[in-house]
């Protein structure tokens, strides 16, 4: 086992990092910019070391700085977290070229599976079903439209490297592919660096659902069960929860069944999700591969009482799974709102000082933040300052436990996006189950209608 592990991220989730490591008495080191001298990561680790300045590309995404302090502090692992580098294959490469260990993947499948059009092709290759497209890159305008009417409108145009909805573009006319695939070109090339896109069957109002799995060097891969994730706003996930409505035992298998032959097709090791679109049908199609922990995690652990992280690490020191499928049990449901510094109304970000807060408790509630009374919220990161998940017997009474929790919470001196969770929660749609990806836009409209 490790003796000691860099955390190379910040938040949350490097709180939730250091707990599983000091639960296996693992020394922490935290590493932190110069906007987060004073975080609680850093008061809480064994060692820190300040990598930079407040941006990102100077700090949180230094390679060298970090990989610096893992030698002079003498770590033997780097946990990435998720976002920043998490899902970086040059900082696995480095790891492996220093003798560190990193807890994730290898380097091969993280670049496999980041690529979406690679990764697309793997998954073909073993037999798990994809949403019908271009085979792969798409290279020109004329291939693009070529292809569209092959396929037929709606279509969907994606940036290869990209994520989180930039480089992506809806058509419905095989006449409005050449622009939209010049203008997701643009799109890809300024955020990901790289101009590369690939083009889809669009599929209308699906749900979001990932299937968490694990694995580990041995050849054991496992699944512990789904994620419904179709409540977003421009393609960011707002509220999370396990298990899906709409899931069955008999879907929840076949499914689960599929993203372990995912993984085990790519040889993938350690933590990761497979994320699915699925129809009103109950047809489901791969869309990608997150190589890392996932913000959403914790309601994943409150239906299975598995450390997520703590599991992580052990697989990462060699050992093997400490479950087997069998071993996977799901009682009760859980749900994840993510408590962000923003406007609830124009989501725009809201930093600034935290002058109290407060978080609920009681029985079924978990919360993972890093905010406490007097806390900076620095303008430099992502504007999540909370994670409020809850564990109820059904759905309903976790819907009601969450509807107590958001009532119950204090944030002053910075606005949130806890009313807009409140609404979400009172909402019939949301209540009866009845989700999608176009959930947001009809929960918008029909606010609007009623002001």
């Amino acid at each position: 086992m490790f003796k000691k592990i860099l955390i190379a991220n910040r938040g949350e989730i490097a709180l939730r990092v250091m707990w599983a490591c000091k639960e296996l008495d693992i020394k922490t080191v935290a590493v932190y910019s110069e906007a987060d001298r004073d975080s609680l990561h850093v008061r809480f680790a064994d060692q820190a070391v300040c990598i930079g300045p407040p941006r990102s590309l100077e700090s949180y995404l230094n390679i060298p700085a970090i990989i610096s302090a893992a030698e002079v502090t003498g770590a033997d692992a780097i946990h990435p977290g998720y976002g920043f580098l998490s899902e970086s294959s040059y900082l696995a490469e480095i790891c492996e070229a220093c003798n560190i260990k990193f807890i994730g993947p290898g380097p091969q499948a993280i670049r496999l599976m980041g690529d979406k059009s690679r990764a697309k092709k793997a998954m073909i290759k073993a037999g798990v079903p994809v949403v019908p497209g271009s085979p792969g890159v798409v290279e020109d305008e004329e291939t693009a439209t070529r292809t569209a009417r092959e396929i037929g409108p709606p279509l969907i145009l994606k940036a290869s490297a990209g994520g989180g909805g930039r480089g992506m573009r809806i058509v419905r006319s095989a006449e409005d592919v050449a622009a939209a695939f010049r203008a997701a070109q643009a799109e890809a090339s300024a955020a990901f660096g790289v101009p590369d896109v690939y083009l889809e069957k669009y599929v209308e109002a699906p749900r979001h659902i990932e299937i968490q799995i694990m694995a580990d060097t041995k050849g054991n891969v496992v699944h512990l069960g789904e994620r419904e994730c179709s409540i977003q706003r421009r393609h960011q996930k707002i509220v999370e929860e396990s298990p899906s409505p709409v899931m069955s035992d008999r879907l929840r298998r076949r499914m689960g069944r599929t993203a372990v032959e995912a993984a085990a097709a790519v040889q993938y090791v350690n933590a990761g999700t497979i994320e699915f679109l699925l129809d009103a049908e109950g047809n489901y199609y791969f869309m990608e591969m997150n190589t890392r922990i996932q913000v959403e995690h914790g309601i994943t652990e409150l239906v299975t009482g598995r450390d997520l992280l703590k599991e992580q690490i052990r697989v990462a020191a060699g050992e093997p799974l400490s479950f087997a499928q069998k071993d996977v049990v799901f009682s009760g449901h859980a749900i994840e709102c993510r408590i962000n510094a923003e406007d609830p109304v124009t989501f725009t970000p809201s930093p600034g000082v935290i002058r109290h807060f407060h978080v609920p408790g009681g029985p079924g509630v978990r919360v993972d933040t890093f905010a406490h009374d007097g806390c900076e919220i620095s303008p430099y990161y992502d504007s999540m300052i909370a994670k409020l998940m809850v564990h109820g017997r059904d759905r309903d009474e976790a819907i009601a436990r969450m509807r107590r929790c958001l009532d119950m919470s204090v944030v002053e001196g910075i606005k949130t996006n806890i009313p807009l969770h409140r609404r979400i929660m009172d909402d019939e749609d949301f209540q009866a189950g009845r989700l999608d990806t176009k959930f947001m836009e009809r929960f918008s409209a029909r606010k609007k209608a009623a002001s």
